[in-house]
């Protein structure tokens, strides 16, 4: 028996073999939503959930999608207060699956990815949630990289200097079309760099869409999805939460932002509790702005090419043209950040 990217008894035994408590037979459904890893709830026999995260299917590019690298960072960060799935098993072993794949703990929570997800955050829990988000991020800032195992993770300075040259070459790569202005921001960011304040874990794609929040409370349960993860500046992080935050409606950025709803309050904001929270500079953040615009134009490419030459497999209501049209818009907007930075 195989479900996509899943091959059902080798997996299992593997489970029973090397997940505490797992009892087969399991139930394997890919959770919507992953536009890179493909990740699935897996249920056992009494109904004890678990997540498995593994690689997209086919072709991917070298050094992306390392499971070993993203289970031990969540290892890692799981023994501070970062709330972060329970690290439950790694499998290195590709023949029992085609790939390595790890496992995690289910962890109860709404991934709030779009306007009509934040619905199920009540108004009045809204502004917690958006303070708690930015608190974690502090939090997760604030861990000494040596103390958790984590120091050899990646070279500790230059951080923006190594994501323009990576992100360069990752573009070039899986790159589908021309966007001249791709090139026109990288030149714009390299004179403008800013110099960096000390070295954390920089999450890399931090914002609602990639926690799972308590509706009830208005809390984050659980941060995910560290596969873009690495030792580097944290203003990089409150860049990227600012691509996904809007101030209104009218100020809609992104379709995967739920702040649109409304009730959240104004990024500004956010970047002024994170300053009070750790005591760095943030004057430079809308450099990081830029710079995150561009880089998830060409993290967007990537996908939109993985869907185009069916790598992640077939999933239902994937619109190859609204992501295609994604990307470019992501690169305008980096081009006219760019070009107002002094």
């Amino acid at each position: 028996m195989r479900v996509q990217g899943i091959d059902v008894d080798t997996v299992s035994a593997w489970l029973v073999d090397n997940i505490d408590g797992a009892r087969a037979p399991f139930s394997f459904d890919l959770i919507a939503g992953g536009r890179s890893n493909l990740t699935y709830r897996v249920t056992d026999a009494d109904g004890t959930r678990f997540v498995l995260r593994r690689p997209p299917l086919g072709h991917v590019l070298a050094t992306a999608h390392d499971m070993a690298r993203e289970f031990r960072i969540i290892a890692a960060v799981g023994s501070t207060t970062v709330p972060v799935p329970r690290a439950l098993g790694l499998c290195t072993d590709e023949s029992v699956n085609g790939a390595n794949f790890y496992v995690m703990g289910f962890v109860d929570g709404v991934v709030l990815d779009s306007a009509d997800k934040a619905v199920a955050l009540p108004a009045e829990l809204r502004p917690a949630a958006a303070h708690h988000l930015i608190d974690v991020l502090a939090d997760l800032h604030a861990v000494d990289v040596d103390d958790v195992g984590l120091g050899d993770l990646a070279r500790r300075d230059g951080y923006i200097e190594r994501q323009l040259k990576r992100w360069s070459t990752q573009w070039e790569n899986s790159k589908t079309r021309d966007l001249p202005e791709i090139d026109e921001v990288v030149r714009r960011l390299s004179v403008h760099l800013p110099r960096q304040q000390g070295v954390v874990i920089a999450h890399g794609d931090f914002r609602f869409g990639n926690c799972l929040t308590d509706v009830s409370s208005g809390r984050i349960a659980a941060v995910l999805d560290w596969e873009l993860c690495t030792l580097g500046d944290p203003l990089a992080d409150l860049g990227y939460l600012g691509v996904y935050w809007s101030d209104g409606p009218s100020n809609a950025l992104r379709a995967n932002d739920p702040t649109p709803a409304g009730g959240f309050p104004p990024y500004r904001d956010l970047v002024e509790r994170y300053a009070v929270n750790t005591g760095r500079d943030v004057s430079a953040v809308d450099y990081y702005v830029a710079f995150s615009c561009w880089r998830l134009a060409v993290i967007s490419e990537g996908v939109y090419a993985r869907y185009l030459h069916g790598a992640m497999g077939q999933q239902e209501g994937i619109d190859l043209s609204t992501m295609k049209m994604g990307t470019e818009g992501l690169v305008q907007r980096a081009l006219e950040a760019a070009r107002s930075l002094t």
